[in-house]
């Protein structure tokens, strides 16, 4: 770990994209500013927090299932059981691990995402999506670039605005992985939603200092630019699936995707 877990710096006064998530999932680990951004978005908010979590459960078990043994997974969250080194360490037991995001409150809880089979590894750095060059820099000393590996942005580009240059971000990690290796990534999408429930989406969020960018199918599909995508393609959430039964038909508003790096 690249940081003091004893000390963590966390700020209560603001909401995070972190701690709503978990709000929205049902977990505990978030306080009333986090609550309130939680309660004033719409009850569908929790049932597309639960369908892209189990999105992620089902694309890095694809994953693991075809080989792949290492993964890099920005922006992950506060740890919610089954994180995604148990997912992919029941099938990869050796498999290695490197954790990024950017709030302290993961930070504090991550010793629930180091805690690995003994064949594998787990790692957490606390990092900044848009400064990917340094997530990088650290991953490299954890993870073997010469083999692939399977970069993992979950519920994450939505939350950088285009002027931060998230596709560029999404290029710069892309990028740095071999042949053979995976992105799995996942993006709230207003394609399906009224045009006044959306302003009230992004206004929420914006009032409580958090950037949503909200995208269509094709802005999603820049992220893949290059790539070649795994079966069934850019679709919704609970429509991606392989070698597992079709999940329950809902409605989702995020669009997910897995790609093969040439």
């Amino acid at each position: 770990m690249t940081a003091d877990a004893s000390k963590p710096r966390i700020d209560t006064s603001r909401p995070h994209p972190a701690r709503v998530y978990d709000y929205l999932l049902g977990g505990k680990d978030n306080y009333p500013v986090d609550q309130e951004v939680g309660r004033r978005l719409p009850e569908d908010s929790k049932r597309d927090s639960r369908l892209n979590r189990a999105f992620m459960h089902r694309a890095v078990a694809w994953a693991a299932s075809s080989g792949i043994d290492q993964y890099l997974d920005i922006g992950t969250g506060i740890p919610t059981k089954p994180n995604l080194h148990q997912i992919v360490q029941e099938i990869e037991p050796a498999a290695r691990i490197v954790y990024a995001d950017n709030d302290p409150i993961v930070l504090a809880h991550a010793e629930a995402l180091l805690i690995s089979t003994p064949d594998g590894a787990t790692d957490y750095i606390e990092a900044d999506a848009r400064r990917p060059y340094e997530i990088l820099e650290h991953a490299r000393g954890f993870l073997d670039f010469d083999r692939p590996i399977a970069l993992s942005l979950i519920a994450l580009t939505h939350f950088i605005p285009d002027e931060d240059d998230p596709y560029g971000i999404v290029r710069t990690l892309v990028d740095a992985l071999p042949s053979g290796s995976v992105l799995v990534l996942s993006q709230g999408t207003a394609d399906f939603q009224p045009r006044e429930l959306v302003g009230e989406v992004t206004s929420t969020y914006n009032r409580g200092g958090i950037s949503l960018s909200l995208r269509t199918h094709s802005e999603v599909e820049r992220f893949f630019d290059g790539l070649d995508l795994v079966d069934p393609g850019l679709v919704t959430a609970p429509k991606w699936f392989r070698d597992t039964p079709a999940p329950a038909e809902e409605q989702s508003s995020f669009y997910v995707g897995v790609a093969r790096v040439r």
